[in-house]
């Protein structure tokens, strides 16, 4: 992502783990949709397990113009 956003001219001042989520292992049925706040679960499940994981793994980047 970085690199990316870097090539497109953008250089990146910062970077947070403020909206890290360590219990997201990233390998849910429908990916990150299987977490609150949408919740698109498996046939049969009642999401517990997906509630107590809570919300996916963010990053927070900043970047300026160069």
């Amino acid at each position: 992502m970085i690199r990316l956003v870097e090539a497109a001219g953008f250089r990146l001042v910062a970077k947070s783990e403020v909206n890290a989520n360590p219990r997201d292992t990233a390998d849910h049925p429908n990916g990150v949709w299987t977490l609150p706040p949408r919740l698109r679960l498996p046939e049969g499940d009642d999401g517990e397990k997906y509630r107590a994981i809570g919300e996916s793994d963010r990053m927070t980047l900043k970047f300026e113009k160069r």
